[in-house]
């Protein structure tokens, strides 16, 4: 189990983050092939004329679209940041959609380790995903709740299955993608409030609470 000591290290390390060096543009067939993977058989996310009539650019990206570019981030996250468990169990995913995400945005994608409580004798460790449009506006969050376990807390069966946990059919441990160009940001910083004025998304600075 972890101690109180590692604890407290990794809870010094809230505000760490990490930031996609390119951005994500969102495709057509992106979206589609998302669609597929979790059924979602709106129109919207498969048929561009059926999009244009509800008002959209493009086809709409369902709510969840944003768990795949942000997987990248969040191995190199676990992998440098969030250590001291031999596995995870995620407990918690809450998406804000801030607009639409529609096919032809351009995203900006930073991953930031925004909370670690201690409760019953387990870390909950919390990673925030923003997402930003090429004007600097929030488009979406998504937040990413897991329980550190290390080796002591399992018999290695049921560490095995547990690394092989599925969610929406990717291992947040394993994504399947190669992970994307990164940059490593250590400074903490506040998290959420009013959208930045004139502000790069590529700094990856957070508007103050209000």
């Amino acid at each position: 189990m972890t101690t109180a000591a590692e604890a407290s290290t990794l809870e010094s390390r809230v505000g760490h983050y990490y930031q996609m060096d390119d951005t994500y543009r969102v495709g057509h067939e992106k979206v589609r092939e998302y669609a597929r993977a979790v059924q979602d058989y709106h129109p919207a996310h498969w048929d561009v004329a059926a999009a244009e009539d509800l008002g959209y650019s493009g086809l709409v990206a369902p709510l969840t679209f944003t768990v795949d570019p942000g997987h990248g981030l969040h191995r190199r996250m676990f992998e440098s940041v969030v250590v001291g468990y031999d596995t995870y169990l995620q407990t918690e995913e809450v998406f804000e959609q801030h607009r639409p995400i529609v096919a032809g945005d351009e995203l900006h994608v930073d991953a930031e380790l925004t909370s670690v409580r201690r409760i019953g004798g387990r870390d909950l460790i919390t990673v925030t995903n923003t997402y930003t449009d090429t004007a600097g506006e929030r488009v979406h969050t998504l937040h990413t709740t897991v329980v550190g376990i290390t080796a002591d807390d399992l018999d290695p069966a049921v560490k095995t299955a547990v690394q092989k946990a599925m969610m929406h059919d990717v291992n947040i441990m394993d994504p399947p993608n190669p992970m994307p160009p990164t940059r490593r940001r250590c400074a903490p910083r506040p998290r959420f409030g009013s959208p930045r004025e004139a502000q790069p998304a590529r700094r990856g600075r957070r508007p103050s609470k209000t």
